[in-house]
């Protein structure tokens, strides 16, 4: 095997371990099984032939009807998923794990950090200096990390398929978009690319300048929307990381 495909090997590695750790740690795990598989665009039907199990088996995981699995399960539902990608030409790979995307994601985020712990959605506000405007209808949502991104470069530059690369580890953690005018060009990014992170903090931005179009997608997504107003990103930062 050449260099090339040695890298390619730890990067899909490195992405199945990253899926199995979302939906592991996942307040929802059912919702992460059904995203995962919708992301790489495979049919309850195929993805059940692949891991020898019926329909109605991942029917069941991803309603929450059967108990979340474990991780011997999980690690053969990631392992199927790719196989079955390979099996129609490799493109759902190809999005997360193409080198040439890096670059342009890293300039777009100012900082990303993840947390030992979860913190609750209206504590991390609280500690960052954000107000929520819109509910937080699961109280028992937790931020594991976040991610302070440039909304000029994301919006630009990005592909959907980098936008998810926003992440790190986990989705359950805060995008923090700064450089915005209205919210609404973030919020219908996120929307677009089917991104759901426990919380969207829009940073140093009144709420009175927030779109009706972001709030809206907010409240339709399920996604707490909050504003951080009056504070440079090196003030965010400092109380983020004291977090």
């Amino acid at each position: 095997m050449n260099k090339h495909g040695e890298e390619f090997d730890l990067r899909k590695e490195h992405l199945a371990k990253t899926i199995i750790g979302e939906i592991a740690m996942a307040e929802d795990p059912s919702r992460a099984i059904k995203k995962w598989r919708s992301l790489f665009r495979t049919s309850q039907k195929e993805l059940a032939r692949m891991l020898g199990v019926t329909s109605s088996v991942i029917s069941d995981y991803e309603s929450g009807r059967r108990k979340s699995p474990g991780i011997i399960f999980l690690r053969k539902y990631v392992q199927a998923l790719m196989k079955i990608d390979i099996q129609h030409g490799g493109e759902v790979l190809k999005e997360f794990l193409t080198v040439d995307d890096e670059k342009s994601v890293s300039s777009a985020i100012l900082d990303i950090r993840e947390f030992e712990d979860g913190v609750g959605v209206e504590e991390f506000c609280r500690k960052v200096g954000a107000r929520l405007i819109t509910p937080v209808l699961n109280k028992n949502a937790k931020v594991y990390g976040y991610t302070l991104i440039d909304s000029v470069k994301a919006i630009t530059e990005l592909s959907f398929s980098e936008l998810r690369k926003l992440y790190g580890v986990t989705t359950q953690r805060a995008l923090v978009f700064t450089n915005i005018t209205t919210g609404k060009g973030p919020m219908i990014a996120i929307k677009v690319a089917n991104l759901r992170p426990a919380l969207m903090v829009l940073h140093n931005l009144p709420e009175a300048g927030v779109s009706d179009v972001a709030k809206n997608i907010a409240v339709v997504e399920e996604i707490p929307l909050s504003v951080c107003e009056n504070t440079n990103v090196e003030d965010f930062m400092e109380r983020a990381h004291s977090i």
